[in-house]
């Protein structure tokens, strides 16, 4: 069976112990990942600490450098790295709408490269005769990235690159779910990066509170739930340290009656199904016009329907299980619910019956904003479809929401749409899409979805300290 150290000052670390990890499509274990004990965290961070001057003294250029070599790095193991993303997560490789694991792992190797290339220059405030006064960007020190098990390889990549390229070092604590991909990621890396500029560490929740505990921790970055979150924003409030937050979120989109119904429902199914609706940025409340919400539903329901649902390695499979058995029991219980209060459902609505933690996909109609699988995040192959008249009215019910993450408006007018989706409450609005994300456009949530942004020079920033440079003149 295979085991993945940990790295700490860039040597393997087996651990106290390992622990198993399940392939999800068959509810086995099949890897084992080191487990780490609070000893182990001490280490991981001490040798980041001691990493941290030589790291943020390294030239731009060679900084730049080494991230670029890692980004080759990715891409030379894209097989290797995809097979465990979906040996661990159950994510098809290609996936519906071509979002799987080979996606994770390219989108990897494409933002360490663009991230690699982003620039914080400094900025000149005053320059005359008085004083030169500049705005310098300057690394915190040690960065604690903890990351959830839906998207494991690429939501590293996305906290570790730019706290790396800003100068700080790294401790990484991924999902016990899936931590594979994640730490294999940090092997690679320990060949090419100086000792102790990324290091990580894996287990359970006591691990990660540890890390987001320490002492010597400057930056937490966290991806996952809201309630953890909270409880994360706790713990620096002690010590003040900085924090980027990416939590839940309860994405909204509104249709429009202008839309050509055959041709926006693949479009709406790939965006509420795809990586089975465990996605932050997933459209997960669907709000369609009156006039066409039957021909809608019925669509969405013959195209869910007939998805191919399988393991994630098996040629063909569009979906493949939920990664865990507790989310498995949360869709299960949402659904229940709906059905309780009076949903119809138009494909789906149950668990099949295979080994792994398959889920059918699902529409349901006749949701109302009161049932929990609309109010919740359902993170899971749910998609419940609510009528409305108005759209002022559509745009109020979107906005209800504690979250804040996401939302889309979908119609024949652009224009008319774009003005629509300014008013949702939500850190990004999207047009006849929903969930595209790039490394060049900032990402984050509003209200409880998070806090701070990450991609492009916006996220960058997040990792740095402004400091002030006045130079007095004679």
């Amino acid at each position: 069976m295979q085991t993945i150290p940990m790295m700490i000052d860039g040597a393997a670390v087996a651990g106290e112990s390992r622990f198993g990890v399940i392939d999800p499509a068959s509810g086995e274990v099949f890897a084992e990942a080191a487990q780490a004990g609070p000893a182990d965290v001490d280490r991981a961070v001490a040798a980041a600490r001691a990493a941290f001057p030589g790291w943020a003294a390294t030239p731009d250029g060679e900084r730049r450098r080494l991230l670029h070599a890692l980004g080759d790095a990715l891409e030379a193991h894209m097989p290797e790295l995809m097979e465990l993303v979906t040996r661990e997560t159950g994510k098809p490789l290609a996936g519906l709408a071509g979002i799987g694991a080979g996606m994770e792992v390219g989108g990897a190797v494409a933002w360490t490269h663009a991230t690699a290339d982003l620039d914080l220059p400094v900025e000149l405030i005053q320059d005359d005769a008085t004083a030169r006064v500049e705005v310098h960007r300057k690394p915190l020190g040690v960065v604690a990235s903890v990351t959830p098990w839906n998207w494991p390889l690429l939501i590293a990549v996305w906290h570790v690159i730019p706290a790396l390229r800003a100068g700080n070092t790294v401790v990484l604590k991924p999902s016990e779910y899936a931590p594979l991909a994640a730490l294999r990621f940090v092997e690679l890396a320990s060949a090419i990066l100086p000792p102790g500029v990324l290091n990580a560490v894996a287990g359970g929740g006591e691990v990660g509170a540890a890390l987001v505990a320490h002492a010597d921790v400057a930056k937490i970055v966290f991806t996952g739930s809201t309630a953890t979150g909270r409880r994360i924003m706790q713990v620096a409030a002690g010590r003040l340290k900085r924090l980027t937050l990416e939590l839940g979120g309860n994405d909204a989109g509104i249709v429009l009656p202008d839309v050509d119904v055959a041709a926006v429902a693949p479009q709406l199914v790939a965006a509420t199904l795809h990586n089975n609706g465990q996605t932050c940025a997933c459209l997960k409340r669907l709000y369609v016009h009156e006039s066409i919400y039957d021909a809608l539903c019925a669509e969405l329901a013959r195209l869910a329907g007939g998805l191919a649902v399988g393991d994630g390695l098996a040629p063909g499979s569009e979906l493949g299980p939920l990664q865990n058995h507790r989310q498995l029991a949360i869709v299960e219980e949402l659904a229940d619910d709906a059905r309780q209060q009076g949903a119809r459902f138009l494909c789906g609505g149950r668990r099949l019956d295979r080994p792994g933690y398959f889920y059918a996909p699902t529409v349901i109609a006749d949701a109302t904003d009161a049932m929990r699988v609309v109010a919740e995040e359902q993170f899971g192959p749910l998609v419940p479809v609510l009528r409305y008249r108005d759209v002022d009215d559509a745009i109020a019910r979107a906005n209800m929401s504690d979250s804040g993450l996401g939302g889309s408006v979908w119609s024949a007018d652009a224009a008319r749409a774009t003005a629509l989706a300014q008013r949702l409450e939500c850190g990004t609005a999207w047009v006849n899409a929903h969930g595209a994300v790039q490394p060049d456009a900032p990402f984050g949530g509003v209200k409880q979805s998070g806090i701070g942004v990450e991609f492009g020079r916006h996220g960058l920033a997040e990792y740095t300290a402004l400091q002030t440079v006045k130079v007095a003149k004679a």
